[in-house]
């Protein structure tokens, strides 16, 4: 299998590897057509506990897997209140099915009398919600939604959500994969104490670390089916000027490599990572 292809398959069926037995050989729609409906019920039973498929639980799961993953948006989705959705995902996290990813902005105010600006009055610092297992996004996000249809044999509403989302849901793992990978990197030169992703009310990024000598590492994930330009580099520059981060290093992530412009520019503080890279953590 390519390791693009290995990717791909990850962030669909992540997690319950040891307990399929499906033709990774073939392309991943067609395995979703050919294997994951047909059987549907089978892989519903790899959902524990069964109680997770009923409200409200299924509700809320639904709106992490097809949401930005912050709190209040999830709980308006699911038209759940926020303080019963947040003991809800409490017990989820406890259960190993959720994680919980904070928030690192800062508080607008430094001190409770200060002023800010109208337009950040009603704005809320939110942490973020992800699942520990990638298959359990990929059911909650495609499958559980149209559960009842595919039992009828009506399979249009899923396909169509499928082509639409699946190139978002394997950039998410591959995200996390390359929070993963960076961490690898830096492990025996300066180890990264605090990673992930980074949001405040400017921008989002999908990576910024902080080393144990208080460096700032900033980067951006592309898997897209194209080369990563200068631009994109250009535009993360601009990105962390907004948000006020002094970053030490850029890092790029690129699923189709780069341009010669941006591997031949002379920045020495800028880190790029292709596919190939990622072999380090088949290891």
């Amino acid at each position: 299998m390519e390791l693009d292809q290995a990717i791909e398959f990850f962030a669909f069926f992540g997690g319950i590897e040891s307990q399929i037995k499906i033709d990774f050989f073939d392309d991943l729609e067609e395995v979703v057509i050919h294997h994951i409906l047909p059987q549907m019920k089978e892989f519903e039973n790899l959902i524990n506990p069964s109680y997770l498929l009923e409200a409200p639980y299924r509700n809320l799961l639904i709106a992490i897997a097809r949401g930005d993953g912050k709190l209040i948006n999830i709980f308006r989705r699911a038209k759940i209140n926020e303080s019963v959705g947040r003991e809800l995902i409490f017990q989820l996290v406890d259960l190993g099915i959720l994680q919980i990813e904070a928030s690192r902005e800062n508080p607008l105010r430094a001190h409770p009398k200060q002023k800010i600006k109208k337009h950040l009055r009603s704005y809320r610092i939110q942490s973020k919600v992800r699942f520990v297992k990638p298959f359990m996004r990929f059911w909650f996000g495609f499958v559980e939604p149209y559960k009842r249809e595919i039992e009828l044999d009506k399979t249009q509403r899923f396909l169509e959500n499928f082509r639409m989302h699946q190139d978002r849901c394997i950039s998410l793992s591959f995200e996390q994969l390359s929070n993963i990978l960076l961490e690898e990197y830096y492990d025996s030169k300066d180890p990264l104490v605090s990673k992930g992703g980074y949001w405040d009310h400017n921008s989002e990024f999908d990576i910024l670390g902080m080393s144990r000598s208080k460096k700032i590492v900033l980067g951006e994930c592309k898997y897209k089916g194209r080369k990563v330009c200068k631009n994109e580099l250009n535009k993360l520059k601009d990105k962390a000027i907004y948000s006020g981060i002094a970053v030490d290093t850029f890092v790029l992530f690129s699923k189709n490599g780069f341009s010669n412009e941006l591997r031949g520019a002379a920045e020495q503080n800028l880190l790029l990572f292709e596919l190939e890279d990622f072999k380090r953590l088949l290891l």
